[in-house]
């Protein structure tokens, strides 16, 4: 079996990645679907955890355009995620993954409080780990979760899966002459504004010198094509 170009690696999946063909919730073939592919990388001998988001069933950010409280907004797609980590972490369990759900809400009777050594220890163990809740608090999304979450795992990488190919020089669904980037720096991506992740997640990136590989969810296979280094996507550096 070839070898991965990564021990360990956080996967940043959108809420909107368990969408399938709904326009709202949970699709849970869709969910499995993604369980199985995590399968698949985890059977390379590859450590993974997942930070996971909450746009499919509510986003902070709308509810505050809506007119509630910053801080009650983002408090609901906090919980929003937690209801995605209980499903993701269903369908893994399916597929025969050991898992283990780590909120950083503190909610006991369904997952595990943020603590940094013992996450390690799960992924030494094989254990598929979920993030939920982001960092638990308002005004950070789930990108900065997942680079703080990274950083502090010591992730060799974050694996972004997105519904495009990669980072373009404009919304390639929008603009057909849009022109995808191989590589790019991070300071291209904070100077030329793409919406790749938030800045304060770019900016954590970049100084610690964790790559991030975006790519889509939407070919089966990608998470583990990846891990093992094919040229797919964009990485940033």
């Amino acid at each position: 079996m070839p070898k991965a170009a990564y021990d360990r690696v956080l996967l940043k999946l959108s809420g909107e990645s368990l969408l399938g063909k709904l326009s709202y919730g949970i699709d849970f073939p869709t969910t499995l679907s993604i369980a199985q592919e995590i399968k698949d990388v985890q059977s390379h001998g590859v450590q993974i955890a997942i930070m996971i988001g909450g746009g499919n069933i509510f986003r902070g950010v709308r509810g505050t355009a809506e007119g509630v409280e910053r801080v009650s907004a983002d408090q609901m797609g906090l919980l929003a995620t937690v209801m995605n980590g209980i499903a993701l972490q269903d369908a893994l369990e399916k597929t025969g993954v050991h898992t283990r759900h780590v909120s950083a809400v503190e909610i006991r009777a369904i997952a595990e409080p943020f603590i940094r050594r013992r996450v390690i220890r799960h992924l030494e163990k094989g254990r598929v780990v979920i993030f939920s809740a982001g960092l638990g608090s308002p005004y950070f999304t789930t990108d900065t979760a997942a680079a703080l979450r990274a950083l502090e795992i010591k992730a060799g990488a974050i694996l972004k899966a997105t519904k495009v190919e990669g980072i373009y020089s404009a919304d390639p669904l929008k603009d057909p002459q849009a022109k995808r980037f191989h590589k790019i720096r991070y300071l291209d991506v904070l100077k030329k504004g793409l919406e790749v992740m938030d800045a304060t997640a770019i900016s954590l990136c970049k100084d610690n010198k964790l790559p991030i590989i975006v790519f889509s969810l939407k070919k089966h296979g990608n998470i583990l094509r990846a891990v093992m280094g094919e040229d797919i996507g964009t990485t940033v550096y």
